[in-house]
């Protein structure tokens, strides 16, 4: 019989809390644009110095999770989130609004790292990640529904630091950190186990892809409620309906993830769905109406969280302790950071139209490598166990206990791993007669 899994619910959580912000960050943008009076480069400096603070968290706290312990970052990053878009909701002071983002943004930052480092450590990271996908995208469409009934120019920030509140206490079943000898006898262990990282090439190629990747997503993103607004001339009620059912598409598409798993490998759902992300985006951001405009987002947030699972599960499959998990998606994070701004650059000075063709071909250009990685190496298997040839991909369960699934072994008719042969002493070599042909018509125990 299969194992039962537990489903690490304090993580996603946490890896709601860390992600809210980024996925509110259209109604951010321009709740700041219009209640304090700021251009529209201005609002998207905001987002974008909010999201930098976040990816600088994930930058400086990537090896330290282990040492000072998950639970006490956790807690650490929620309260900067809470104090900080906290007290950017209640004032409407632009340099107090930017302090707090900044502050937010660090502790949404960190948040996100812990829980980054906590799920690649997970059996299923894919998994685990899915469900915080899942979690998030449903928070935030729930506020795109409320907010845009709603005065004032905080409500998203507050939304993200009653987050972090609630989450606070869930962070009890986060392990602590340790001190004093056994905290050295674990770092001596964990440098000499894992001090180096693993697949270091394959890693930088994914930062550095997925820098661009999410800088394209965001780009976007950061104007989206503009275009809405500006270009199909929809009310900002009709923008949050068409978010909010576009993140509920995001949901099934997250769902459809987690239920495909590995069938299809990484490198098919990342190359290829990227390609579709980048059709959507285009689509998105010359729609002139409606029916466009729907059509674009929707289908666009449908993919997205897909191919971001992957992404995070084959980041968190190049090192169990996750480092990689947590350096790419500060990668991801600058990306991010730079997009809101990078959006408003390229609107402002080319129109949305011609934005959203560059940002679709820079993303058909980034997702080469990013499926090169993919192919290159399949990381840890999501089945405990595996046995993997060279490129990481899996060839047959092991199995080490009573109750292994039978028919976990994947990639059937694949070319065979050599057999090594080992002696057993004390057992009588048998001698060549006593073996004969197997004949059909001989009954079971006759000579």
């Amino acid at each position: 019989m299969y194992a039962p899994r537990t489903t690490p619910w304090p993580l996603v959580a946490l890896f709601t809390a860390g992600y809210l912000a980024p996925y509110l960050l259209p109604t951010t943008v321009g709740r700041l644009e219009r209640g304090l009076d700021l251009t529209a480069t201005q609002a998207g400096a905001v987002g974008s110095l909010l999201l930098l603070s976040s990816a600088t968290a994930g930058f400086l706290l990537a090896s330290r999770v282990e040492r000072t312990g998950a639970r006490t970052l956790a807690r650490l990053g929620l309260v900067l989130a809470a104090v900080g878009y906290g007290g950017a909701a209640l004032t409407t002071s632009v340099p107090a609004v930017l302090a707090g983002a900044v502050v937010g943004g660090f502790g949404s930052g960190t948040a996100t790292t812990v829980a980054a480092t906590r799920i690649a450590a997970e059996k299923d990271p894919h998994r685990a990640s899915t469900l915080g996908l899942l979690s998030v995208s449903a928070l935030a469409g729930a506020v795109y529904l409320t907010v845009p009934h709603l005065p004032g120019h905080g409500l998203t920030l507050a939304a993200i630091a009653l987050t972090a509140l609630a989450v606070w206490p869930l962070t009890s079943r986060l392990p602590g950190g340790t001190s004093g000898p056994a905290a050295t006898a674990d770092a001596s262990e964990a440098t000499e186990v894992g001090g180096r990282l693993p697949h270091r090439r394959s890693g930088m190629v994914l930062a550095g892809a997925m820098l661009l990747w999410s800088l394209a997503q965001n780009a976007l993103w950061g104007v989206s409620g503009r275009i809405g607004v500006g270009q199909a001339q929809l009310s900002e009620p009709t923008v949050g309906v068409v978010f909010a059912v576009a993140l509920g598409a995001g949901l099934l598409g997250v769902l459809g993830a987690g239920a495909l798993g590995s069938r299809l490998g990484r490198a098919l759902p990342i190359g290829g769905g990227t390609v579709l992300i980048a059709c959507c985006i285009a689509l998105s951001a010359s729609a002139t109406g409606l029916g466009s405009f729907a059509a674009g987002e929707i289908a666009w947030n449908t993919f997205y969280p897909v191919v971001l699972s992957y992404l995070i599960g084959l980041a968190a499959s190049l090192d169990p302790r996750g480092r990689w998990a947590v350096l790419v998606g500060s990668a991801s994070s600058l990306g991010t950071a730079a997009g809101p701004l990078t959006g408003s650059v390229l609107s402002a000075q080319a129109g949305f139209p011609v934005m959203g063709a560059v940002l679709a071909v820079g993303l058909l250009l980034v997702a080469v490598p990013m499926t090169g990685v993919a192919l290159h190496t399949g990381g840890r298997p999501l089945l405990p166990g595996a046995v993997r040839r060279r490129g990481g991909h899996p060839a047959a369960v092991v199995a080490a206990t009573t109750g292994t699934p039978s028919g976990a072994v994947p990639e059937v008719g694949a070319p065979e791993q050599s057999v090594v042969e080992i002696p057993l002493d004390g057992t009588p070599a048998a001698a060549q007669g006593a073996y004969d042909t197997a004949a059909a018509t001989r009954a079971p125990g006759g000579m």
